[in-house]
């Protein structure tokens, strides 16, 4: 089953401006997201920490959605995320054009628009575009490749739900914006690890303009 994708300009009142609430997972995730760019004094921003795992996702991300002043809020789900394809890196990113879970897939809005601004958030830095999938466990060799070959470009286990949650509590902009801490040249559980959260912590603080950027452009009307 697929989602239907939002399109055109959010309902509802059209007093003041819309929220932006940035959804993440972790402690250490938040503190990156608190620590980088400061929120646009015209974007009033929440930034969510859910917990770990799609179950706290769910939970966290409609408690907040039912927040009246939260009602055009887009929603970003960020952090940090395994890369399934050969040659990714810590520190690369993925911007989702789609999230998928077992109940199907939620479209993200102005993915291209997103690349585009998270490329020139971090120069240098490589951008991929494409499917994240979630799952509720950390993802390993075998079952890393079957994703793979599945087409998606990368995991992790709150992203899918952050969305599927957004969307059901009425038309919003969603994206995910996820940095690469975990790849399958370099697994979690290998040397080097804290050299590449190092790297993947920068980057996320690094990339927060992008959000701004991108959340602007989704309440444009389309024509």
């Amino acid at each position: 089953m697929t989602r239907p994708a939002t399109a055109g300009p959010l309902p509802g009142p059209a007093a003041g401006p819309a929220p932006l609430v940035i959804a993440c997972a972790l402690t250490v995730e938040r503190l990156a997201l608190r620590t980088g760019t400061r929120a646009p004094a015209d974007t009033p921003t929440r930034v969510l920490r859910t917990g770990m795992g799609p179950e706290a996702a769910d939970r966290a991300v409609a408690e907040a959605l039912r927040d009246p002043a939260l009602a055009r809020a887009g929603v970003v789900a960020t952090g940090f995320c395994a890369g399934l394809g050969a040659g990714m890196h810590p520190g690369d990113l993925v911007v989702a054009d789609e999230v998928r879970d077992p109940r199907g897939v939620t479209r993200c809005a102005e993915a291209g628009v997103l690349a585009a601004a998270v490329a020139r958030a971090v120069p240098g830095r490589t951008v991929h575009t494409g499917p994240l999938t979630g799952c509720d466990h950390v993802v390993r060799g075998a079952e890393r490749a079957r994703l793979r070959s599945q087409g998606a470009v990368a995991v992790d286990m709150e992203s899918a739900a952050t969305l599927y949650t957004a969307r059901l509590a009425g038309p919003r902009p969603v994206a995910a914006v996820r940095v690469v801490v975990d790849a399958p040249e370099h697994e979690l559980v290998r040397i080097g690890t804290v050299r590449g959260g190092i790297s993947a912590f920068r980057v996320l603080r690094a990339v927060i303009p992008a959000f701004y950027e991108w959340h602007r452009s989704s309440l444009l009307p389309r024509r």
